[in-house]
């Protein structure tokens, strides 16, 4: 909320006096008589005009220019209650993307005063929460719970419970326990072998979720030998991705033919991933000058994710078919979570790392944008001109169809590169106490809880598989983070719930012109922040110029990395020069 300072409401009273003065305005506060003229009534008090901010505050972002690969052209209040989003390009998935966590909404106050200009990392919005949303924050209990209370203000539908609880266990098999014991309401990820045991069980039930999710083997192209891109290609082609989904996938999952999963539109438009051929993949090392193969590491983060539940089963089973297979000799380096992902951001992982990913939107750019695209981060080390450009294309395409070639383009050149190996797309699911009413899983595993009603208990408690880094979700792209941060926090769109429609939230509608490059957002009225503060169109332009531009004296969270903006939108205004 933008909120004028004081002396120029004080300002606009005195003048509003002299005016009244001027015009022959009386100050008599006598009754009036019988009989008596009837007074002249006040005049009405005037009210400044909106103050609306525009970014860039002058002219708009350079579209088009070698310095800026961004779609965002300029973001404007036009009055209190709407807002202007002006795109270089067309945007066919902006409302799936403007529905997406990392771009809820703050108060223009709340960013002005939770994070520090002359600061850099960890600033205090890291670990405070100012929302709109269903709940908000009470406590932070590190290393053990975040804990949320009912918003009985909210504009919406107020939340079914008085608490909503968030857990975490990395171990699938402590949260089936705790789940069984009555400790907690709900569990994320049911462990491989779990299944059956939960099906099982007439006081719980299960919750199937949809794998809209890859998990892969990345390689960053700064590090040597993964400069060579042979090297990549044979690493591809010596592993034996059959056996690693069988041995150690969860039940329905399936091997990904491409990064994207293909039910998403376009997703697995090109050439299929090639199969397991250990001679093919000799010859290829042989021929990059690695007939004896070479020493590398593993890298990954010891987590349970919807699209992976033990990875050092993995770990293991890949260094040993690295070393039948193709004579690699690979250690293996286990990271802490929130330093693996910062890593993989800055480009620093200099082995063969473990990762993967769940839908955020249903659109293929979530998937190749993200991780391929010209705003994407250092995860694979130098970008590939033959993979950005279609999905620069294809991303301003104004549907499935005729954005299917520019796909086509991308994922032949992806699976040609080798910036990593898809492997599987994995079937997961929640687990609640069957006496939890609305229990449901999230294909885009953003679950409602204020929807949720857990017997006659006064509260409820879910367990997921690790603790959020922090939770101003701008600056987070971990989907533990991000869970969190949905209960609470609220952007323009919404997802609705256990599905993957874009429905309104904070607007009322987001209106397009003819050519999918303006966007009109009528914000809803009555809306008001956790700490009281009335929503307005500039909290949602800071909101987002503070991610876009790289510059923003406000650009600053846990670690500024702020990855979704430039991967979805396209990149940074003021982009920070490339690292060396």
């Amino acid at each position: 909320m933008t909120r004028s300072p004081w002396w120029s409401r004080t300002a606009l009273v005195a003048v509003t006096m002299i005016v009244f003065a001027a015009c022959g305005g009386t100050t008599s506060t006598a009754s009036p008589s019988a009989g008596a003229a009837t007074p002249v009534p006040s005049a009405p008090e005037s009210v400044a005009p909106y103050e609306g901010m525009t970014y860039p505050e002058s002219g708009e972002a350079p579209c088009g220019t070698d310095g800026y690969t961004g779609n965002v052209k300029r973001i404007s209040a036009t009055d209190a209650s709407t807002v202007v989003f002006e795109l270089c390009n067309p945007d066919v998935a902006f409302l799936p993307k403007v529905a997406f966590s990392p771009f809820a909404i703050n108060d223009t106050a709340w960013l002005e005063s939770k994070i520090d200009p002359a600061g850099t990392t960890n600033q205090a919005i890291v670990s405070e929460v100012n929302g709109t949303g269903p709940y908000k924050l009470d406590v932070w209990n590190r290393g053990s719970d975040v804990t949320m209370v009912r918003n009985d203000a909210y504009w919406g539908e107020k939340a079914k419970t008085e608490k909503l609880i968030m857990r975490w266990s990395q171990e699938g098999a402590q949260r089936l326990v705790e789940l069984q014991s009555g400790a907690v309401d709900g569990i994320d990820n049911v462990g491989n072998t779990d299944f059956p045991t939960v099906e099982a069980n007439a006081d719980l039930q299960i919750q199937p979720r949809e794998g809209l999710n890859v998990m892969y083997f990345g390689f960053n192209n700064a590090f040597k030998p993964f400069d060579d891109v042979r090297v990549r290609q044979a690493i591809a082609l010596g592993i034996d991705r059959e056996r690693l989904l069988t041995n150690f996938a969860a039940p329905g999952s399936e091997i990904a033919t491409h990064f994207t999963p293909c039910s998403i539109p376009n997703g697995c438009e090109g050439e299929a991933w090639g199969q397991f051929d250990v001679a093919a993949a000799r010859a290829l090392l042989a021929e990059a000058g690695f007939a004896d193969g070479f020493k590398t590491k593993i890298i990954y983060r010891d987590v349970s994710r919807g699209y992976v539940n033990d990875q050092n089963v993995i770990a293991v089973d890949l260094q040993a078919q690295l070393k039948t297979n193709l004579n690699i000799d690979a250690s293996i380096e286990v990271q802490e979570s929130a330093t693996f992902i910062d890593n993989a951001d800055a480009g620093k992982l200099d082995g063969i790392h473990i990762l993967g990913w769940g839908a955020d939107y249903p659109d293929v750019t979530n998937f190749l944008d993200y991780h391929f695209g010209s705003g994407a981060t250092a995860q694979f080390g130098a970008k590939f001109d033959d993979i950005t450009g279609p999905l620069s294309q294809g991303a301003i395409g104004t549907n499935d169809a005729n954005r299917a070639p520019f796909y086509e383009q991308a994922n032949n050149a992806i699976k040609a590169n080798v910036p990593m190996v898809p492997i599987w797309h994995q079937a997961s699911a929640t687990a609640y106490r069957a006496d939890v009413e609305g229990a449901h899983s999230s294909p885009l595993s953003n679950e409602h809880f204020a929807s949720m009603t857990p017997g006659t208990r006064t509260q409820i408690v879910f367990m997921q598989g690790a603790e959020p880094p922090g939770l101003y979700c701008a600056d987070e792209s971990d989907g533990e983070a991000l869970r969190v941060c949905e209960q609470m926090m609220e952007g323009l769109y919404a997802f609705e719930i256990a599905g993957t429609a874009a429905i309104p939230a904070l607007a009322e509608t987001c209106e397009p012109n003819a050519e999918l490059t303006v966007w009109t957002c009528t914000l809803r009225s009555g809306v008001t922040f956790h700490d009281g503060a009335t929503l307005d169109a500039n909290d949602v332009v800071l909101s987002y110029a503070v991610q876009w531009d790289a510059a923003h004296p406000l650009h600053k969270g846990r670690d500024g990395s702020f990855s979704y903006f430039p991967g979805l939108f396209g990149g940074f205004l003021n982009p920070p020069p490339a690292a060396e």
